[in-house]
């Protein structure tokens, strides 16, 4: 039994296929079945159940699947312990932030690692959710800052903040304040400027407006937050979005913004490692760092939200 065979273990459980684990660990498919037969061998249990359409974990292997886990903890746990005690970081760490949260994070969080290490490097790729968990497990990024994401075996998740969003206006005759709530029912009026129903802002205003008991008039959708923003100022509609991206137009008045209450759209934003390799000290560093930049923003009410 070896450390190879546990992650494999993990990731076939978790995708219920030895094709899309192989595709995710970029490992060619006969090899991961080697693994786990060798583990099955060993063992002198099957551990999954395989059928046409993938494997389906079983009892046995269900069991053999916690203790994995907590394997990979302790292992995690060991490098922790003797990473410590570097001068200067060097190299480079890859990180995946969502495009809001690069919006507003990228230039403090590079100033404050140049600072702190001039030889590190560091390169910040942008995207959904959903793309940054599967850069992650096929090794793309060090780490990734991410919207509520799955709960997965494969990942170390560690909540950062739960973010408020904000009703956001550029009606200049009407408008909003951050010290004045709005009623959430009170969007049904508003034609909104909202990103499609695939993206996990959409989730949370649409399942806000079922609590409320409204329906949302979506007069534009945009995926891209640059898109958004343009599309409001430029009068076609009112959006949902945090505050920390949009906090400069709204300080010079170009757009205005409240938060919303009955119910109050939050998310909850986390750093999520991989589970199953070693996490560089450095990209620890890149996180910490990250995490202490939130804090001050949370602070100075830059961030709407509380820090978790």
């Amino acid at each position: 039994m070896d450390v190879a065979q546990l992650k494999t273990l993990i990731h076939v459980a978790e995708v219920g296929s030895l094709s899309k684990a192989a595709d995710r660990l970029n490992i060619a498919q006969p090899a991961l079945s080697r693994q786990i037969r060798l583990l099955e061998r060993e063992l002198g249990t099957f551990l999954f159940n395989r059928h046409g359409r993938g494997m389906v974990i079983t009892d046995a292997g269900r069991e053999v699947l916690e203790h994995a886990t907590r394997v990979m903890i302790e292992l995690e746990a060991i490098r922790d312990i003797t990473s410590g005690g570097k001068a200067s970081y060097q190299g480079m760490v890859v990180m995946g932030m969502t495009p809001t949260v690069a919006e507003i994070m990228t230039v403090p969080l590079v100033s404050e690692i140049k600072k702190a290490h001039p030889k590190l490097a560091i390169r910040i790729l942008s995207a959904f959710s959903g793309h940054l968990m599967d850069w992650l497990q096929r090794g793309e990024v060090e780490l990734a800052v991410s919207y509520n994401p799955e709960s997965l075996r494969s990942l170390r998740i560690r909540p950062i903040m739960m973010e408020n969003l904000m009703y956001v206006s550029a009606d200049a005759e009407h408008p909003l304040s951050l010290d004045v709530p709005v009623q959430f029912a009170r969007l049904a009026e508003a034609e909104m400027v909202l990103p499609s129903p695939r993206h996990g802002l959409r989730v949370i205003v649409e399942e806000c407006a079922d609590q409320a008991g409204v329906a949302l008039k979506t007069s534009v959708e945009a995926d891209s937050f640059g898109a958004m923003i343009n599309l409001v100022r430029n009068g076609f509609g009112s959006t949902i979005l945090p505050l920390a991206p949009i906090y400069s137009l709204v300080k010079s008045g170009r757009l205005s913004a409240a938060p919303l209450v009955d119910p109050t759209p939050t998310r909850k934003l986390v750093v999520a490692y991989p589970a199953d390799r070693p996490v560089s000290p450095a990209a620890r560093f890149v996180a910490e760092t990250f995490t202490e930049i939130a804090s001050d923003f949370v602070a100075r009410n830059v961030w709407s939200g509380h820090i978790l």
